[in-house]
């Protein structure tokens, strides 16, 4: 078992590495200076030398590379040479140094993601102050789909072939072919300005609201709602579809029949029998969709101004900002290989066959 999760945990780093790679070169060939967008357009040339020495942007792609790829590394080397590129300054690198000499240093650190160009803030700051956002939009919503989605898919299952089973199914089929902008849109307009009365919700809002009498920031749980709702709604749709499949297929075996048989009724055979043996796939499937909905609520931020790391994406974008977008493409890799890992460690422990893969 530690051999299959050392196998992991490496296939896990290699691709973060590749991600890490494929970012760096794809926004480093992008039109634009970071140096002038850091000072500003009228910013004199011997500063704007300084920022571009300070980045290494005057060194070769590669260079400037390796140099990205110490400062993400939690082990880094570092020269204590102020004239170096890789020299230790300790307003970006905070960590422990393991071995030291007289000329360099390597550090055992927390990843540096740089610095944003419009605010000199730190991205990894920026990111952290909006994660919890984005995650707890994404809990709701994979919640949401668990809950309604199960209940809805046994409905079907045991309303099979009737009005009610072709009515969720046509839910299901429409959910996942709409596009979660224009599903936002729709209940932006519809329950958020139309029916704003009777639902009391409104048509945009984050989670953290400032009170308009002057005491202060609050939690605003009503503007979750429609966010979750919108961004649930795939997902829902195919935890339906799943659980309604998976139970048809679980309601037909053998050993249903002989519980049957045996006299047990149909809600003890329903749910001491079938239904915990129809979750697998659905638990499955549920697994993955989390890390994609950390990673898919970008533009239902955007339309419900919840302020997340999707919100701090566009807006990045907008300015150009290039080392959070950076940033956030990474954390979100890294929310996707984690939850890969841990999942795969969970089936390693329930089959034991999967460990030899």
């Amino acid at each position: 078992m530690f051999a299959f999760i050392i196998r992991r945990l490496l296939y896990g780093v290699l691709v973060l590495l590749g991600v890490v790679t494929l970012v760096f070169f794809i926004f480093n060939v992008l039109p634009g200076d970071p140096a002038r967008m850091m000072l500003g357009q009228r910013a004199d040339q011997e500063a704007i030398d300084e920022i571009r020495e300070e980045l290494g942007l005057n060194r070769s792609i590669f260079y400037q590379y390796a140099l990205y790829l110490n400062d993400l590394s939690p082990l880094s080397y570092h020269s204590l040479d102020k004239e170096s590129p890789y020299f230790l300054d300790e307003n970006k690198y905070k960590g422990v140094s393991l071995f030291e000499t007289e000329n360099y240093t390597f550090l055992l650190k927390k990843p540096y993601l740089r610095q944003s160009y419009q605010s000199r803030r730190r991205v990894s700051e920026i990111l952290l102050e909006s994660l919890p956002e984005t995650a707890i939009l994404a809990l709701a919503s994979i919640l949401l789909a668990a809950i309604l989605g199960i209940f809805l898919g046994t409905l079907a299952a045991l309303f099979r072939d009737s009005f009610l089973d072709r009515f969720l199914l046509l839910i299901a089929t429409s959910g996942m072919a709409l596009p979660s902008f224009f599903v936002g849109v729709i209940f932006a307009w519809l329950f958020g300005y139309l029916l704003t009365d009777l639902t009391g919700l409104n048509m945009s809002g984050s989670l953290y609201e400032v009170d308009d009498l002057g005491r202060g920031e609050y939690i605003n749980w009503a503007n979750l709602v429609l966010p979750a709702l919108t961004l649930g709604i795939r997902p829902l749709s195919v935890v339906l579809q799943l659980s309604r499949n998976s139970l048809l297929d679980v309601l037909s075996m053998d050993y249903v029949r002989t519980a049957r048989a045996k006299g047990l009724s149909n809600s003890v055979t329903l749910w001491k029998h079938a239904l915990k043996n129809a979750m697998n796939p659905v638990v499955t499937a549920l697994s993955g969709m989390f890390a994609s909905l950390m990673a898919g609520a970008v533009f239902v931020e955007i339309i419900f101004s919840w302020k997340g790391i999707g919100w701090e994406i566009v807006n990045a974008l907008e300015q150009y900002d290039l080392p959070i977008v950076m940033g956030a493409v990474l954390l979100i890799a890294i929310i996707f290989v984690l939850i890969n890992i841990i999942v795969d460690v969970i089936y390693g422990l329930l089959d034991p066959r999967l460990r030899i893969k």
